[in-house]
């Protein structure tokens, strides 16, 4: 038997398609937001870690700035250790040490994290300075003398407050090298009204500073052959020559004019607490943790939603289960897989209650069937025993007719249990079908002599293989069931003949036939059109049953139509029971 449901409703595909989705979904989910959740904390990670070793860095490059040498840098480095809890080392481009913070042998990575020069500043870790740039923390010549300082904090002084009465609010900052610097700087009209001059002015100290880089500066350009002067004013400006050549002359003879004011180019090596290399960059026990958060909450969702997914399709299963403890009937509430089991449980509820109704009529029935001749015979009996019937041949024969019936009944009933059993066996073997027409024809016309039997055999040498007692029983039925419902004058035909690898049998009648209505139910248990059961028009009602079951033992079929009488028609195969259903039965 197959399902009655479209493919897409099938249950298998539909729990198959919301597992998949929700599956996908939730590995989709979780892996965006650990993604995005991991990105955000190694970039959260990196940027400590970049702003550790920019802090390490600076301080580094500020020490270099300051102090000719690294002799003294031990104690910056410790602390600097302190500060971030990474184990901080600094060698030479040799990689002897300069300083380390742990102290004791340690294996240095390849590559060192920078190169500490404040003359070539690392950009990626001192932002706001040009790549190669110099660290504004180096003075060198440049630096003021404590006169030249406090002169110049005086004159920024009086041009902060001239400022900010004009309506500028002008601050004052100092550089490293001691030279004040008011910001915003004045121009136009504030110019005017207010004395700046001496803030733009270099100090001796300053001029023999830049005269120093201007020799240095010119000595360059002649030695590149360039025929045009550059001159470096105040704040390192350029005047005249421009070209790439007159600005690499500048920062070169920078360099060299402050290279014996700064310490020695260093590596620096930024370790872990433990001296191991730094490999990347670990999330910490708070970013673990909210990935983890993340994670379980994607996943406690997913779980959720098949709850509810697997609730709702495991509604009607509920409901299935609790029509089968109830031996009720099962709402059909979807197309699915469940929906066909429970109508083919509903199917099977419904023939329960039929084969139940069966066994009651059926039980009544056996009892009205044996109660009558019981009753006929205990009645007879106790009447000849009171006197009043005489005990002669009359009541014998009556006895023995009703002992007779009782004994087909029982007959009847042990054939239909065996039948239900799978034990009502039969035993083929060739015969002619004439002979068995005959056979029945010759035994049942002294049943009704006011109708003419007949048998019409269209082949008399037509051979079937089948068990002779029981189609004789089989026909018999038939024929006894047609003279009992053929009025005189009457006919009943019996016919044989052979169709192809099968042979056919017909038993017709001229009676009044049978409505239509109660064709489908001809075959069934105690059924008889007349349901008054009287004796006179009807045997035990179990005849057409056993033909029905008997027909089947051999393999074949048997269907009543009723044109104007009624025509039996009954269809066995030639070859036996055997080559049909693999055997005897």
């Amino acid at each position: 038997m197959r399902a009655r449901f479209a493919r897409h409703r099938s249950l298998v595909v539909r729990l198959t398609g919301v597992s998949a989705l929700i599956a996908v979904s939730s590995i989709a989910a979780t892996a965006w937001l650990a993604a995005e959740s991991t990105t955000e904390a190694i970039r959260r990670e990196q940027g400590r870690a970049l702003s550790a070793d920019a802090s390490i860095y600076n301080e580094l490059i500020g020490y270099a700035s300051r102090n000719p040498a690294w002799s003294g840098a031990g104690d910056t480095v410790r602390l600097l250790a302190a500060k971030t809890g990474r184990r901080i080392v600094l060698t030479t481009p040799a990689r002897a040490a300069i300083a380390d913070s742990a102290g004791g042998a340690v294996a240095l990575p390849e590559q060192p994290r920078a190169v500490v020069d404040p003359l070539h500043v690392d950009p990626a870790l001192l932002p706001g300075t040009s790549p190669g740039g110099i660290d504004s923390r180096v003075v060198g010549p440049y630096a003021l003398t404590a006169d030249e300082r406090v002169s110049l904090q005086t004159a920024a002084a009086l041009a902060q407050f001239c400022l900010q009465d004009t309506g500028v609010p002008a601050q004052v900052r100092e550089l490293p090298s001691g030279r004040p610097v008011v910001s915003p700087p004045s121009g136009g009209f504030v110019r005017t009204q207010c004395d700046t001059d001496a803030l733009d002015q270099p100090t001796p100290t300053e001029s023999r500073a830049l005269a120093e880089l201007n020799t240095l500066v010119a000595t360059c350009l002649n030695r590149q052959g360039a025929t045009e002067p550059a001159v470096v004013t105040l704040g390192f400006a350029m005047t005249g020559n421009q070209t790439l050549t007159a600005k690499s002359c500048v920062d070169s003879s920078r360099r060299a004019q402050l290279a014996g004011y700064v310490a020695p180019p260093a590596l620096l090596f930024v370790l872990g607490p433990g001296g191991e290399p730094q490999s990347g960059f670990p999330l910490s026990a708070t970013n673990s943790a909210r990935i983890t958060l993340l994670t379980l909450g994607v996943v406690g969702l997913a779980v959720l939603v098949m709850v509810a997914v697997t609730s709702r399709l495991a509604r009607p299963l509920r409901a299935l289960t609790e029509a089968v403890r109830r031996e009720q009937r099962a709402p059909v509430t979807s197309r699915d897989e469940i929906g066909y089991l429970a109508e083919a449980f509903n199917t099977l509820v419904k023939r329960r209650e039929e084969i139940e109704q069966q066994r009651r009529t059926m039980i009544s029935d056996i009892a009205h069937e044996l109660r009558n001749p019981l009753n006929a015979v205990r009645g007879r009996l106790e009447a000849a025993e009171d006197g009043h019937l005489p005990l002669d041949r009359a009541l014998t024969h009556s006895l023995l007719e009703d002992t007779a019936l009782l004994h087909h009944v029982i007959e009847d009933l042990r054939d239909i249990a065996d039948a239900d059993a799978g034990q009502l066996r039969i035993h083929p073997e060739a015969m002619r079908v004439t002979d068995l027409v005959d056979q029945v024809v010759v035994a049942h016309a002294p049943d009704a002599p006011d109708v003419t039997l007949t048998a019409a055999v269209a082949d008399p040498d037509l051979v079937l293989i089948a068990d002779p007692v029981r189609l004789r029983q089989t026909i018999g039925n038939l024929v006894g069931n047609a003279l009992r419902y053929t009025p005189p004058g009457g006919q009943v035909t019996v016919r044989a003949a052979a169709d192809g690898d099968e042979v056919v049998f017909e038993v017709a009648d001229t009676g009044a036939g049978i409505p239509p209505e109660d064709l489908p139910f001809v075959f069934d248990r105690f059924w008889r059109a007349d349901k008054s059961r009287a004796r006179q028009t009807g045997g035990s009602g179990l005849g057409l049953a056993i033909v029905r079951d008997l027909v089947t033992a051999h393999g074949g079929t048997v269907a009543v139509s009723s044109p104007s009488g009624a025509v039996f028609t009954l269809r066995l195969p030639r070859s036996g029971p055997a080559e049909r259903q693999g055997g005897d039965r």
